[in-house]
């Protein structure tokens, strides 16, 4: 996948979303996708859904696996689109998983789109995630979760430890997170491929740019967000980091940039999807369906899960 594959298949969400006919209020439960692209052509068609295995609000936690999962889409993706795989799997383990769209409160271009999320603010999306993982914690009976967010999921994800009240400073005990466990990350900004210059040529990044929406514009590897973001070090005391980079990559670039360094009272696993499977060709979009990815994030909620499988994946989404 590139660059301009990914800007048509936004516009063709845009498009494909005015014929829509299911505007029910109602949250549905999505079938099992193998990819995002299938996910994302289901999302169009059925607004507002569920992604396997999430949100259910009886679940109980068990002592096997304690903390609720919390996963947290990416920019322009939604709850069904970004874990239609990862979300199933997870439950069959036996977590307790949860799903929420978030970042669809601004102007912007991307907004035509119902079914495109997570373009807004993300000071004001923490505030959203914020509240989320509140009704987790008093729906489960927990007094933790752990954060799986992809993108710009994992980004908001550290703003919301930062800022927000998932994190005590004072007292990492008290802490409403664990661990934070991210695929493709824009934890340092990205430089989109190389696509920024251009962009910045075009004033697309400037604060008040409208059609990328705020979050687009926060991710640029220059942003005054990302530099507000890594002021005080990458990480908070009592936070577990799993850090997971694909090569091919073209969203969140250089790849390298998601890596992280632990702070003090922190850990930080940076793990590159191909090291030990070059076969997984995974990009920006499909590594939440790889089915290694989906294995290692298995592995950072609990040690003693099987070995990740290594299983050739396409780069196409």
């Amino acid at each position: 996948m590139n660059i301009p594959r990914y800007v048509a298949a936004v516009c063709a969400a845009a498009a494909a979303t005015v014929l829509a006919t299911s505007t029910s209020a109602a949250a549905e439960t999505g079938p099992w996708q193998d990819n995002f692209l299938p996910a994302m052509v289901h999302s169009i068609l059925r607004l507002d859904i569920d992604p396997p295995g999430a949100n259910d609000w009886s679940c109980r936690p068990s002592a096997a696996h304690p903390r609720p999962v919390v996963l947290v889409h990416g920019t322009y993706e939604n709850r069904y689109n970004n874990w239609a795989r990862m979300s199933p799997e997870l439950k069959a383990q036996g977590y307790c998983v949860y799903a929420l769209d978030y970042g669809d409160t601004d102007d912007a271009g991307v907004a035509l789109a119902p079914t495109v999320k997570g373009y807004g603010d993300i000071k004001e999306s923490s505030k959203e995630l914020a509240a989320f993982v509140d009704r987790v914690l008093a729906a489960s009976g927990s007094g933790q979760v752990d954060l799986v967010g992809h993108s710009q999921g994992g980004t908001l994800s550290r703003w919301y430890l930062k800022a927000d009240g998932g994190a005590n400073t004072s007292d990492p005990s008290k802490n409403k997170v664990k661990k934070v466990i991210q695929l493709g990350a824009t934890n340092h900004g990205t430089t989109m491929s190389g696509i920024d210059i251009l962009a910045d040529k075009l004033h697309i990044l400037e604060p008040g740019a409208k059609p990328l929406g705020k979050a687009g514009v926060q991710q640029y590897e220059k942003s005054d967000f990302i530099k507000e973001l890594n002021a005080d070090g990458d990480t908070v005391p009592g936070v577990d980091y799993t850090v997971i980079a694909t090569k091919y990559d073209e969203i969140t670039t250089p790849w390298q940039s998601t890596f992280m360094t632990a702070g003090p009272g922190a850990t930080v696993q940076n793990i590159t999807l191909q090291d030990g499977c070059f076969v997984d060709f995974s990009a920006h979009l499909s590594m939440t369906y790889s089915p290694r990815a989906i294995g290692l994030v298995k592995q950072a909620l609990d040690p003693s899960a099987p070995a990740a499988p290594c299983v050739p994946r396409a780069p196409a989404f």
